[in-house]
């Protein structure tokens, strides 16, 4: 059965590590949606840092989407229309805020284009806000400041305090929020049963296209279900191991149009 939906995470993926779409990419991402494939991209980023990205690949000219938030929210780009939306309980962020005092770790969300933070500043406080340029607010009580509805937060901070981290509040709010590894610095809370991959199955419902007719490329630890879900799954070449044998195809690296490259094997 032959691809009709491909979907795309941004970073470590469909840009180099300069944070830049390639030329080769560009054109053959564009060059598809003109022959009728749909194109969206996934990822752990709020909406606002992944339009720029989804207008130059002109998604809203071919009717493509964003899965954001990493899956809490689904976006028509075209129309701005969100079509799926899950909101985290932040009646939680008190005992996560305790939770996280002792770890060099903070905590964010967003509000619109602004990222709201708290917590331990460290060397990883600015750099989710810093990628997307977006501004950055730091206050002083993020749970009392947090009463407006939000997607996801992240916990951003050196990499072993992120994996202790990963594994208490799993275990602490099991039930009650999902947790995601998407980089070793950052820890992404979402709301239960939110991921990239079941949010790739809401999307193809939507489009009438089956997961047999579903390419998704990845990177990344919040990848994996969208490369386990797909009929075909591609891990980047620069994707760790343990993701690489989830995968049913491993590519270049981001520095190597490797998203080109799987697509160019499997798509005709």
């Amino acid at each position: 059965m032959s691809i009709k939906v491909i979907v795309l995470d941004i970073d470590g993926t469909l840009v180099n590590s300069k944070k830049e779409i390639t030329e080769a990419t560009l054109h053959r991402l564009i060059q598809l949606q003109q022959q009728g494939m749909f194109i969206a991209l996934a990822s752990g980023r709020p909406s606002e840092g992944m339009l720029p990205y989804a207008e130059k690949l002109e998604l809203d000219k071919y009717d493509g989407y964003i899965i954001a938030h990493n899956g809490a929210q689904i976006i028509q780009v075209k129309t701005k229309k969100v079509v799926y939306s899950r909101s985290f309980p932040t009646e939680y962020l008190r005992e996560i805020c305790d939770c996280i005092k002792p770890y060099r770790v903070n905590i964010s969300t967003n509000k619109g284009d602004t990222f709201i933070a708290a917590g331990n500043k460290n060397r990883f406080t600015t750099v989710e806000a810093d990628v997307m340029k977006l501004p950055l607010k730091f206050v002083e009580d993020f749970p009392s400041y947090v009463t407006f509805e939000t997607s996801k937060c992240i916990l951003a901070g050196e990499p072993e305090d992120i994996l202790k981290l990963e594994r208490i509040i799993s275990e602490q709010f099991k039930g009650r929020f999902d947790v995601y590894r998407s980089e070793p610095q950052f820890l992404e809370l979402v709301p239960c049963g939110v991921d990239k991959g079941s949010s790739t199955e809401r999307l193809l419902k939507i489009l009438g296209c089956t997961r047999q007719e579903c390419m998704t490329i990845g990177d990344s630890y919040n990848d994996v279900t969208m490369i386990e879900y797909a009929g075909i799954g591609v891990a980047m070449g620069n994707a760790p191991d343990d993701i690489k044998q989830q995968a049913d195809f491993v590519t270049l690296t981001n520095d190597e149009d490797g998203a080109v490259f799987a697509i160019d094997k499997f798509v005709k």
